[in-house]
């Protein structure tokens, strides 16, 4: 009983200090004490972060009794809050590959968005709009986008079948981005590889709009941008075996019908032709979970977005856990023979299956 009693009260402070390391995130507080690099006094941190000082004095003792920020003394009765390199690594913009901050404005984004839609859904079983996420999905957009322009050429790309897929793509090879959204990857790659031909596929309108937008702004002409619903692409003889690779960036978990959408992408590809899914690295088996360092946290944003945007449309309701075994399974029933599934050492997050189209 004790020792529930203190779990109890951790998920309660915790929670809380969720929810204000979001806000300070938002509002670059961490940077700012990042850049200070000392113990800085409540008048220096408003001074330099432009912020009102009696909100910065409350967050500033979330901080402090959440053992965030450490309570310094900056001379007479004056209090000074320093933010340890150690955990400015953690929490600050330039931490780049480290950053973890960024992720605590998930779930209060979430709670705005959903809370309502998803107690609702409880009682009917019905899916929510996606429409019901627009703050979210950009915060999300903007997550993905900062990723992929860290690793997807430098990185991601060379990696696959050891440097030949960019050999192809130098040379020239027709390639999907399936669920692309605002076309950040997909432009990514076309700027890189000209002679290659980009095709980016979504059902979003107001996304694909964005990503055209931006190929014109750069000068691509390489890139095109196609309104599509994944889940009906088989038989649309226009696509038929059209690619020579295809790629999916953490967007089947989504899909209403996502073996349907696979049986698409199958369809799509020319023989011998790939397919990168790069999705969550779990188990199907939740017993097997137990030990995932983030899964309450990966399982209640599957609840409270990837599992209820699933179910819309009749859908199957995936959920962003649906673990490497129904991945594998589900490729196979597309017609994958060929299915490798690898770790990313710079993205511990996912995993990458690599199918090949017989």
């Amino acid at each position: 009983m004790a020792d529930f009693e203190q779990k109890m009260t951790d998920i309660l402070n915790y929670g809380a200090l969720n929810l204000a390391m979001a806000i300070g995130y938002k509002n670059r507080i961490f940077d700012v004490l990042q850049d200070l690099d000392k113990p800085a006094t409540l008048d220096e941190i408003a001074e330099a972060s432009g912020l009102s000082k009696r909100y910065l004095k409350e967050w500033l003792a979330i901080m402090v009794t959440g053992g965030i920020v450490e309570l310094q003394s900056a001379g007479g009765r004056e209090d000074a809050y320093f933010l340890p390199p150690e955990h400015a690594s953690f929490l600050a913009r330039k931490s780049n590959g480290t950053n973890l901050g960024v992720y605590t404005q998930e779930i209060p984004l979430l709670t705005s968005c959903a809370m309502d839609s998803v107690n609702k859904g409880f009682e009917t079983g019905e899916g929510i709009s996606f429409s019901k996420y627009p703050d979210f999905q950009q915060f999300m957009s903007q997550l993905a986008d900062a990723k992929h322009e860290q690793i997807l050429v430098e990185k991601f790309l060379p990696s696959v079948e050891n440097g030949k897929l960019v050999e192809r793509l130098t040379s020239g090879i027709r390639v999907c981005d399936l669920g692309c959204g605002q076309g950040v990857a997909l432009n990514l790659m076309a700027r890189a590889f000209p002679e290659s031909e980009f095709t980016g596929i979504d059902n979003h309108e107001p996304a694909l709009a964005r990503g055209r937008q931006q190929a014109a702004k750069n000068g691509l002409a390489n890139v095109v941008y196609r309104n599509m619903d994944a889940a009906a692409i088989c038989g649309n003889k226009d696509f038929y075996q059209k690619f020579d690779y295809i790629c999916a960036f953490d967007a089947i978990h989504d899909q209403s019908h996502p073996l349907e959408a696979l049986k698409g992408i199958r369809y799509m590809l020319v023989p011998g032709g790939l397919f990168s899914m790069i999705d969550i690295k779990a188990s199907t088996v939740l017993a097997e979970n137990m030990d995932h360092p983030m899964g309450p946290f990966l399982y209640t944003v599957s609840l409270m977005h990837c599992m209820p945007i699933g179910l819309n449309d009749n859908g199957t309701g995936l959920g962003m856990m649906w673990g490497r075994q129904k991945a594998r399974d589900m490729l196979k029933q597309a017609g994958f023979e060929h299915v490798e599934i690898l770790d990313m050492e710079y993205d511990g997050f996912n995993l990458h299956y690599l199918c090949r189209a017989s």
